[in-house]
C-alpha cells in the first residue's frame, strides 16, 4: 500500500509542473518578476545556519562531556573543539559569500 500511495504522489508532483511550461516564452508576468534568486538565498541561509548551530551545540556537548570523562585531557579537548567549531562556522561564512556573490 506504501508503494503505491508513493508511486501515485510522485507522478502528481510530477505533473504539477506541466502547466508551468505552457507558457509563451516572451510573456512578461508578475511571477517572472520576482527576484528568485534573493528568496531562494535567504531559504539556504537559513537552512546553513540552522545546521551549523546544531553541529556546534553537538559538539560542544561532546566536548564538555569528554572533560567530564578525563579531565586531564583538557587540553587536547578543548584545541579539537576549536578547530572543529571553525570548520562547522566556516559552512556559513561559505554560504554566505555565495549567496553575497550570487545576488550582488
Amino acid at each position: 500500500m506504501k508503494k503505491v500511495f508513493w508511486t501515485l504522489a510522485g507522478l502528481a508532483f510530477v505533473f504539477a509542473g506541466v502547466p508551468l511550461f505552457a507558457q509563451e516564452a516572451g510573456a512578461e508576468t508578475a511571477a517572472s518578476a520576482t527576484n528568485w534568486v534573493a528568496i531562494t538565498s535567504g531559504f539556504s541561509m537559513a537552512i546553513a545556519s540552522s545546521i551549523c548551530g546544531l553541529a556546534q551545540g553537538r559538539a560542544t556537548a561532546a566536548a564538555a562531556e569528554g572533560i567530564a570523562r578525563n579531565p586531564s585531557a583538557t587540553a587536547a579537548i578543548r584545541l579539537a573543539l576549536i578547530l572543529g567549531l571553525a570548520f562547522i562556522e566556516s559552512l556559513a561564512l561559505y554560504t554566505f559569500v555565495i549567496i553575497f556573490i550570487k545576488v550582488v
